[in-house]
């Protein structure tokens, strides 16, 4: 059968191959091809932007903006509507034209800074690199880069940015158009990538905590109130901030939904009473839950479902978000949006239908878990806690992710989950109580405060007089999604943290020459049974 498109880059690829006839994540051949032909011209764009500064010329911010929104839009289960993607293409065009003019030298440039409507388009896509191989590490950087630029789009929200990030983002989208780059080039750039994924994670912490406060230790809700709601999906602290501004005194309620849940640890967010709780579970589960929350729903990132009919009405996206007959609010020069019309429409419905009831804990980010450091390491000491397991990362629709429900119910007593992202909602409902009044479950936040988990791991090595993380009672069995979790990878391996377990498949975009290089050098592998693995992680 003929390929319609030919997309791998999240964890759901058809038979960890690749999704050829339409998307699992339900992206459409037309969307895919708009999608490769945006990371195509926007590679062409980087380009020249990588050689105006070879001629110490300025690139405006406006343009590192554009690079960081084209390759944000691309990621898994953000953005569907083709009309969207059509106008990023146009505008890209269009800016990598005007900066041509200014471009002394071109001959660095390759048929991607020259491309235009009508062209030749058999080199645009994944599989125009036929060497499997290279191929591999090419979109191995690629999605590590699409997912370090969802993390800067975070930090530009709140007027955080980084020029040399944007610069090595830049160049490193130009080296992977070298058809001449070798394997062992594109390994080392992969591990520079994790450099700058560290780099773009501690600026986006740094954003967060200088907005919104450092986050505390806090209880959630995940019942409902009696008023009407707004719910709100996603990652961007910034929207929601917005939002709950624009609603205080207005006798609704705002309630988080799964990469939210971490709105509630910041001081600067919890002040606002009328966010009153968290609805529902991970991001796959958004059909029954939003359907059943009755409100209008705001997306601010991915990850959105295709819509159902019976709630698409109530479906309001912005930012890199888009589907097509979903609402779109825009942001106004000043980065203002204005959320009135879904306000008014949350006067008009109905309550939230209550799921479950109770409270659920979190808070555990790098600052929070610093300040009970004497605590922590008194438990290791004690023997009290013996292993620490990092099971950050994401969830998704498999069967198979049940594993870590499975694997959390399984450890031993004298063991502590540390998580970030969205992974959590496999585990974080479970009553698995304390070591001594340190929850076994800390929550540092979300997919992109795994920083947070990098650093509390580097102080306790400092702390215990180590010479290597991987002396620390640390082992990783991480989850994996889409292309956050991929720069989070590459973060980790940058910082030296080897014999992680990744899961509930390794990446279909790893050849099993790549997946060997990382095998033997990092230690990477997959997950077997719930009983191997406590067997072979815990002892």
């Amino acid at each position: 059968m003929e390929n319609k498109m030919f997309c791998y880059q999240c964890q759901e690829t058809a038979a960890c191959k690749g999704c050829t006839q339409v998307g699992v994540c339900g992206k459409k051949p037309d969307t895919a091809f708009l999608q490769d032909k945006l990371i195509y011209v926007t590679k062409g764009l980087a380009q020249v932007t990588t050689a105006l500064r070879k001629e110490n010329k300025e690139i405006k911010k406006d343009v590192n903006y554009l690079v960081i929104e084209n390759l944000f839009v691309t990621i898994t289960n953000a953005n569907f509507d083709n009309t969207d993607i059509k106008n990023y293409i146009t505008k890209t065009i269009a800016l990598r034209d005007e900066l041509l003019s200014s471009l002394d030298d071109t001959s660095s440039l390759g048929d991607e800074a020259k491309w235009h409507e009508g062209m030749n388009e058999d080199k645009i896509g994944v599989l125009a690199t036929e060497n499997e191989d290279i191929r591999s590490l090419k979109e191995l950087i690629t999605y590590g880069l699409k997912g370090m630029a969802a993390y800067l789009h975070h930090a530009a929200a709140l007027n955080y940015y980084d020029e040399n990030i944007d610069k090595f983002l830049q160049e490193s989208l130009a080296k992977i158009t070298d058809e001449n780059a070798t394997a062992d080039e594109l390994v080392a750039l992969a591990l520079e990538t994790g450099k700058f994924g560290v780099n773009t994670m501690a600026l986006l912490d740094t954003a967060n905590t200088s907005s919104f406060g450092n986050p505390e230790i806090s209880k959630v809700n995940i019942g409902v109130g009696n008023r009407p709601g707004i719910l709100v999906s996603g990652h961007d602290l910034h929207d929601l901030e917005m939002l709950l501004e624009q609603t205080k005194d207005s006798g609704i309620d705002i309630y988080t939904h799964s990469e939210m849940l971490p709105a509630h640890y910041y001081p600067e967010l919890k002040k606002y009473t009328h966010l009153v709780g968290n609805y529902g579970n991970a991001w796959w589960k958004q059909k029954e839950e939003f359907e059943s929350f009755n409100g209008p729903i705001l997306l601010t990132t991915n990850c959105l479902v295709p819509p159902l009919e019976s709630y698409k009405d109530r479906i309001f996206t912005t930012g890199a978000v888009g589907f097509e007959g979903c609402k779109y609010i825009s942001a106004d020069e000043n980065g203002y949006k204005d959320f009135s019309e879904i306000i008014n429409l949350a006067k008009t419905s109905n309550p939230p239908t209550e799921i479950e009831t109770g409270e659920i804990i979190g808070g555990f980010a790098h600052n929070q878990v610093l300040a009970l450091a004497d605590k922590v390491v008194d438990a290791v000491k004690s023997g009290a806690i013996k292993k620490f397991v990092v099971m950050a990362g994401c969830d998704g629709r498999s069967k198979a992710r049940n594993y870590y429900t499975d694997f959390a119910k399984a450890l031993p007593n004298d063991t502590v989950i540390l998580t970030a992202g969205c992974a959590k909602y496999k585990y974080n409902k479970l009553d698995l109580g304390d070591i001594g009044g340190i929850p076994r479950v800390l929550d540092a936040g979300q997919c992109n405060d795994s920083y947070s988990l990098a650093l509390i791991a580097l102080k306790l090595k400092e702390v215990f007089g180590l010479n290597d993380i991987n002396e620390l009672p640390i082992v990783y069995n991480i989850a994996w999604y889409e292309q956050k979790a991929v720069i989070v990878l590459l973060a980790l391996l940058h910082l030296g943290v080897k014999n992680i377990h990744l899961g509930p498949t390794l990446p279909g975009f790893l050849s099993p020459n790549v997946a060997k290089v990382l095998v033997d050098n990092f230690g990477i592998g997959g997950i077997s049974t719930v009983e191997e693995d406590i067997k072979n992680l815990i002892g």
